[in-house]
Formats: C-alpha cells, structure tokens, sequence
C-alpha cells in the first residue's frame, strides 16, 4: 500500500523533521531538521530536503501540526497549509498519508522501545493492557489516544488541547488573574506549551507588581536548571504540576489502563529537576477515582524521533492499523 521508499515527516509549528525508510522494515534514514519559518511553503521545504537524493520517494506519510479535514490541514501555529493531493502532482509521489500530529504519536506508541522511556513515580508497574495516552508541550499542546481492537491499532485523535483550563490549588487562583488569554480564553494550550511557560512566568511576576523582562522559554528553564532558589524554578515546578494534573485528566478520560506517555519539546530538557512524587500527587489526586489514576502508569518520552520510526511501521505493515486509508489516502 505504500510504495518505498517512503519519506516521513513530522511537521510542527516551529520545526519539521524528515527521514527515509528505502524499504519495509528499515532503519529510517534521518535526511533533514528545518524551521517552517525558513520556507514559504511545504513544497519548497521538501523540494529542499529531496533535492540530494539519488532516488526519489515513491509515497510520503506526513503528521502535521494541526486538524486534518479532507486530506488538508493548516498548520494550528504556523503560516503553512499542507495539502495531500496537491503535494502528490507537485512532487510526484504515488500516494501519500495526512495525520494529525499527535494522532501520529498515538499510532507510533508500539514503536517505542524500553529504552526510550523514563518512568515517572516510583510505582514499578510495567505498561498495562487498555487504551494508551500520549500527550505532549511544545510549541503548541497535543494529544492521542490509541485502542487495540481485534489485532489492529485505533487511534483517537482529540483536539482537547483547547478546553478551558482553570486554577485549583490556592496559590494559582491569584496566578489565574493575571494570565495572557489568547482569542479571549485561557486553554490547556494556552498554559501548557512553549509560550504557556513564559505566560505562567510574566503573570507571576504580575501578580506581585513587576513588570517581566523579555524572556523565552528556553531561557526560564536554562536559569530553572542551574539555581533551584531561582522565580523560573518555581514556575518551572508549577508548569510540571499542571502537566501532570491534566495528564490525570486525560487518563481518566480514556481510562488510559494502558499508561500515560509524555512527549514534546520541553519536558525531556526539565526532566532532570522534575519531582516525581510531587508529579504523581498532581496526577493521581483525582477523587473519587485516585484508585484508578493511581494504578495508571506514567513515563516520559525521551527519542524526539520516536514518531518517525511510527509511521515508518505503518508505511511497512499498514495493515496492522485502523486508519479509513480509502478516504484518507492520496493517489496520483
């Protein structure tokens, strides 16, 4: 169903990586790491990334940063549009693959090896059977859920990355007052993401009458890292237990019995200084059901291309997953 070789591409907001599988079963090929800010359109980045390659892609699966609808997506934070048919007669691939980028990272969760995770807690439960979570901060906030049913995988995309998201603790509700909105609401995204981070940072400082300097978020975590007395650390801290919360949140949702995995840009850098027990306080404190949360396990994602090698397993075995392929795919 998927001629090789195959290009893959994970395409966020701030960055898109690539890599080439030359046939089913194969080590990926890692080919590039651009910044979507660098080229007008999808077309010329691959173009780009294609341009030294002595063998052509045959077929492409592309995870996109954003909804997919009728085998298009504009990207959620960024200006590029990708769209699956026109990239087929602009490039030349045979068919090719859309998928939400976390709905990607959902169908990619068999792909994970032991030796990409990091157990959060002190639990010293292994990966149960049941629906599995993946979540993830970056420059925006994604999720995926993924069932197995009758010996194929479902994924469960979900754009709960934009729900209202409100204080619980008695130190955020004077934080709460003082938080960015964006398009006149206060989100789970909008919190945890990249720029959440420096929002938390710039309402703290705001809730005691200063005014922030400019400051990103690789900055706060790089000051959080080195002093432990520092106003980024304890933001960095209040960030993590608002991940680990929502990440409750989401477990019991799906009842994710199969584990909660987190992935993204920033936690892999902070997991030097996250506190599991406070971590899994936050995530199990979910009464009446902390007895569920608390047999949920939790792990953090640590190989950034874990998702490539994902899609490099459907463009091998697609059989192996539940996808609606007839409606989904594009075909010269």
């Amino acid at each position: 169903m998927f001629p090789h070789p195959l290009l893959i591409a994970d395409i966020g907001g701030t960055n898109a990586r690539f890599a080439l599988f030359d046939h089913p079963g194969a080590e990926p090929r890692m080919l590039a790491r651009l910044k979507t800010a660098d080229f007008a359109t999808p077309t010329l980045a691959i173009k780009a990334v294609l341009a030294d390659l002595p063998k052509a892609p045959r077929s492409a699966i592309l995870c996109v940063a954003g909804p997919v609808v009728d085998r298009r997506c504009h990207l959620t934070n960024a200006a590029w549009t990708i769209d699956g048919p026109a990239l087929v007669h602009e490039l030349g691939f045979e068919q090719g693959l859309l998928l939400n980028d976390f709905e990607a990272q959902a169908l990619s969760l068999p792909a994970h090896r032991d030796s990409w995770l990091t157990q959060i807690g002190i639990l010293g439960r292994s990966l149960q059977s049941g629906p599995r979570v993946i979540l993830g901060p970056g420059t925006g906030l994604g999720i995926g859920a993924l069932i197995e049913l009758d010996h194929r995988f479902v994924p469960i995309p979900s754009e709960s990355c934009h729900i209202d998201f409100g204080p619980v603790e008695e130190d955020e509700f004077p934080l709460w007052r003082h938080l960015e909105r964006v398009h006149g609401r206060i989100t789970t995204e909008s919190v945890m993401s990249g720029p959440g981070l420096v929002r938390l940072y710039r309402a703290r400082l705001a809730e005691r009458g200063k005014n922030a300097p400019e400051i990103n978020g690789s900055e706060i975590v790089n000051v959080a890292l080195r002093d432990e007395t520092s106003l980024e650390r304890t933001i960095v801290d209040l960030y993590v237990r608002l991940i680990a919360r929502f990440a409750g949140d989401i477990a019991i949702t799906f009842l994710a019995t199969g584990g909660v995995t987190l992935a993204g840009g920033i936690l892999p850098r902070i997991a030097p200084i996250i506190d599991h027990a406070a971590f899994r306080t936050a995530f199990e404190k979910k009464a009446p059901v902390y007895r569920l949360t608390k047999a949920i396990p939790s792990h953090l994602l640590n190989e950034t291309d874990a998702v490539l090698y994902g899609m490099g397993l459907i463009g091998g075995t697609p059989e192996r997953y539940a996808i609606d392929y007839a409606t989904r795919f594009w075909r010269t």
